[in-house]
């Protein structure tokens, strides 16, 4: 059975689409299956694996409608081992949508269940927003990685969202574990960026990963082609923290 892990932070620009698609591309990699699921409207996750998000094709958004099932929604990626349940704009209208539908928090976790043994890992990369698609997501999730970025205002909303997994935790899924807090946009050179690692590091000490994510220019450039990181620069820092990354977490299995 797939280990289901959510990617959130409902602060943007935090790494989150950035470490959905490069964990992926990494566990893939490392010859384990893996089913990407874009649960963000942006679909920036499905454009980073090379996926046309004008096309016609059945996504999040009719699966959630339950308009198609997850067979019908799943899609290749041109990374090795990585298959992808892409987003499209129509997603933006999903959260009114629900709104009025019974066991509406439940819709991601029903849809999915058919396809959760194909898989070791299902990642869904999550929008930056508390709202009913994360909350879908958590539900459905067996674990949350939470991206922090190494910056001023880090630790800002981190209480809100870890109450809201609390919440989700008692009242819609009980297993729902916290994998680890990922420090992302790491610089060495600032004493900031240190500073946050340690408070981090201090605060919440085994809830943290060891890998932390630097600053790397070939990052940023990698989804403008429509790769992930381990195919468009093998050799770069941001390749080798995500592939240490993803040994991290099959470690934990």
């Amino acid at each position: 059975m797939g280990k289901l892990i959510a990617i959130a932070n409902q602060k943007g620009g935090v790494g989150k689409t950035t470490t959905t698609v490069n964990l992926a591309a990494c566990l893939g990699v490392l010859d384990k299956k893996v089913l990407l699921i874009d649960a963000d409207p942006q679909a920036n996750a499905s454009s980073g694996l090379g996926i046309d998000v004008e096309a016609d094709a059945p996504g999040t958004y009719q699966l959630l409608e339950h308009n198609c099932t997850a067979e019908e929604a799943i899609q290749k990626t041109t990374a090795a081992n990585v298959d992808i349940i892409p987003a499209h704009i129509d997603l933006v209208a999903i959260e009114i949508e629900l709104v009025n539908m019974d066991k509406r928090e439940y819709m991601l976790k029903q849809a999915i269940e058919s396809v959760k043994s194909k898989y070791d890992y299902i990642l869904i990369d999550c929008a930056p927003s508390l709202g009913l698609l994360t909350l879908n997501a958590l539900t459905a999730a067996d674990s949350v990685i939470i991206p922090i970025q190494c910056e001023y205002f880090a630790l800002e909303g981190l209480g809100k969202l870890l109450n809201t997994i609390k919440s989700v935790q008692k009242i819609h899924n009980e297993q729902l574990d916290i994998e680890g807090l990922l420090l992302t946009m790491y610089d060495s050179r600032l004493r900031l960026s240190n500073q946050v690692v340690e408070e981090v590091q201090n605060h919440f000490t085994n809830m943290v990963f060891k890998t932390i994510i630097q600053r790397n220019v070939r990052l940023s450039e990698a989804p403008s082609h429509g790769e992930s990181i381990i195919y468009y620069d093998v050799n770069s820092k941001g390749a080798t923290n995500y592939l240490s990354l993803a040994k991290e977490i099959i470690s934990k299995q």
